[in-house]
This record gives structure tokens, C-alpha cells and sequence, in this order.
């Protein structure tokens, strides 16, 4: 199974995150499938904070991937639905 989670850059106290596309039982900071953007929290400038390739994200999860929860809300904020293809159902006549 195939997640979007943040894997860990930058030094002591000073963390710095990209978000990847990765294998569930791959370690943290283990190997990456694709490489989908960064998160910077430490940056006081919110549009600084995050930069995120909008068009792969939303193959991956299209096609199954699951975002972590942290991931999730980072999509959230940069205005991307971390639950695309859920449809409502219309009521049957």
C-alpha cells in the first residue's frame, strides 16, 4: 500500500519535511517512490511554508494512496481534497 508522509530533513531543532509518496512498510526515512513537495514549519511566512506538486498529488491519492494524518491536514490547508472519488450517492427512485 502506497502512503503520502513527511520524511524528516533539516538539522537539530531546526526540522524541515518533504512529503513523499511511499511504500507503508518502508522506515521514515526510508526509501521514496516519488517525491511530492516540502513543509517548512518553522518559516514565519505562511506561503513560505509549503510547496506541493498539486497535479501528482492528486494522481496518487486517485489511485489509492492514503495520506498520513499529518499529511492530510497540510492538504487541507494548501486547498487540496485529501479524499478525491468519494461521490455521494443519488437516492434511487
Amino acid at each position: 500500500m502506497v502512503v503520502l508522509r513527511l520524511k524528516r530533513m533539516g538539522r537539530r531543532h531546526r526540522p524541515f519535511y518533504r512529503v513523499n509518496a511511499m511504500d507503508k512498510r518502508a522506515p521514515r526515512d526510508g526509501r521514496v517512490i516519488e517525491e511530492l513537495g516540502w513543509f517548512d514549519p518553522v518559516a514565519t511566512d505562511e506561503t513560505k511554508q509549503h510547496s506541493l506538486k498539486n497535479d501528482r498529488i492528486d494522481y496518487w491519492l486517485s489511485v489509492g494512496a492514503q495520506p498520513s494524518e499529518t499529511v492530510r491536514s497540510l492538504l487541507k490547508r494548501a486547498g487540496i481534497d485529501p479524499t478525491p472519488g468519494k461521490k455521494i450517492d443519488a437516492p434511487k427512485s
